[in-house]
């Protein structure tokens, strides 16, 4: 057990071994990141060696600082040959036609969304309310930034048989104020691919930029479609497409947190910049959100990329799709269930049709059987879900998922789906955020079992149903607050 001193500074420094154990010893609570079982949040390409070569990479960099490439050529040169690797990948490039693509390296998707969003506002300083036009299923990173930035946000509704927006309706949204159009390749809840060639030419018809954002496809499409999977075009082969964001921490297999934002042209980059001289200290010039950056994630992704190179990159995006199939295929074959979609990249994403098999509770039993899966909730329509990220690592585990999964939908069905109490149901329906007492959150908690607890409770379909009963601006003051209960110092 951890003592008293793990939970803050001890009186006398700890050696290394026993910090080690420490750290070693809480991982212990975490989901596993490695073995094929967990599908989301991690990615594992199942090679051996690469988390010794990516760690090797990180501590020869680590205390390298991106603030000043002038200091720090070695980040400078590395950055530059992993935004060259993203742009020839999504079509830029010499000998393309978008041959002047530049980019920056990011701390994650969210904060290339960001950015995306922060360059198209700044290059239309004249617009008072800037808007944005999104499907619904685009990232909620989107809604962050907007909601950082002060923007409007402009949500399409989905066909809720294709999981796409009509691109009728995208350009009708699009208004004077409109400074950005978003497209997604995919979706990540459905793995979806919006229609991107089409939503960039209303774009371009309307002088407004497309953002693209594949940071979830963008490393996986393009095997594909060398691999004979019919992908439509999405990238910088596309006229009216402005920038496209990949994330290099997703199928890319590097270390956390490295993203990649490309523009087609250095003058579409110039508002992403932040510089700042009125002050007595250096002069402040940041491409992107943080100034200071530590190049380990940096020289990670780059010795990643580097020792699996395109050869390596095209066979596990095929071991990819080949668990793609064979999961599919498992969810086929349990009554019950269906795929929302039919996978078109790298999701694999699955509903109940019997109202005696409780999604909540397969995501459950599963967990229970060593298996991680994402749930999500009903939006507009659309019906809760389940969602498979899937990643090279899975395939050789691939054809255990089917009596898995059967024998999960089973236990779900001996189980029973969630019933929660009328008068909860009621609550859940009525309560409006503003009245969210911190008391009545607290016995909230305490009824579904969260209060007093040191971390999240091992079955969550209970507070996955509550979550689903209530309207949207209630589930998420609720998961700010379920959070918040999580979140508490150790003293």
């Amino acid at each position: 057990m951890i003592d008293e001193s793990g939970a803050g500074l001890p009186a006398y420094g700890m050696s290394a071994e026993r910090v080690l154990g420490e750290i070693r010893e809480l991982r212990g609570l975490d989901r596993p990141t490695h073995g094929g079982r967990l599908f989301a949040y991690v990615y594992d390409p199942g090679v051996a060696g690469l988390d010794e070569l990516a760690a090797a990479a990180y501590a020869e960099s680590a205390h390298v600082n991106g603030l000043d490439p002038t200091a720090f050529p070695s980040l400078l040169a590395m950055e530059n040959a992993l935004v060259g690797a993203a742009g020839r990948l999504l079509g830029g490039g010499p000998g393309t036609s978008a041959p002047e693509v530049v980019g920056s390296i990011t701390s994650g998707g969210t904060e290339s969304l960001i950015l995306a969003v922060k360059a198209a506002r700044d290059a239309r300083p004249e617009i008072d309310v800037p808007r944005v036009v999104v499907p619904a299923s685009a990232h909620a990173a989107f809604a962050k930034a907007a909601h950082y930035l002060r923007v409007e946000l402009d949500p399409v509704r989905l066909d809720p048989i294709t999981l796409r927006p009509a691109v009728a309706d995208m350009a009708t949204a699009i208004r004077p104020e409109t400074v950005l159009v978003v497209c997604s390749a995919p979706s990540y809840a459905h793995g979806v691919v919006d229609p991107v060639e089409q939503i960039a030419q209303v774009a371009a018809a309307a002088g407004v930029r497309c953002h693209v954002d594949a940071c979830f496809g963008g490393w996986t499409l393009p095997y594909l479609r060398r691999l004979g999977v019919p992908v439509p075009a999405f990238d910088f082969t596309v006229p009216g497409v402005t920038s496209i964001s990949v994330d290099l921490h997703k199928y890319a297999y590097a270390p956390k947190g490295v993203s990649v934002l490309l523009h087609r042209d250095p003058g579409l980059r110039a508002p992403q910049y932040f510089a700042y001289a009125d002050w007595p200290g250096y002069t402040m010039v940041n491409p992107v959100i943080s100034s200071t950056r530590s190049g380990g994630p940096i020289a990670a992704a780059y010795a990643t990329l580097r020792h699996l190179g395109d050869d390596g990159y095209l066979e596990l995006t095929r071991r990819t799709w080949t668990a793609v199939r064979e999961l599919a295929d498992a969810v086929r074959g349990v009554d019950g269930l269906r795929l929302v979609a039919e996978p078109e990249s790298t999701v694999v994403c699955l509903t109940s049709t019997d109202p005696d098999l409780d999604l909540f509770v397969l995501v459950d039993e599963l967990t229970a059987l060593g298996w991680h899966t994402q749930p999500q909730l009903a939006y507009a329509g659309l019906p809760r879900s389940v969602h498979l990220t899937v990643t090279a690592a899975v395939a050789p585990r691939a054809a255990e998922f089917g009596p898995i999964l059967a024998d999960a939908a089973a236990a779900a069905r001996a189980h029973g789906p969630v019933v929660l109490p009328p008068e909860l149901l009621a609550l859940a329906g009525s309560l409006t955020p503003e009245r969210l007492t911190p008391e009545l959150v607290g016995g909230l908690a305490d009824g579904l079992g969260l209060a007093g607890r040191p971390g999240p409770p091992e079955r969550m379909a209970v507070v996955n149903t509550l979550l689903d009963a209530a309207p949207v601006r209630l589930r998420e003051r609720l998961l700010v607050e379920f959070v918040g209960l999580l979140q508490r110092p150790t003293w």
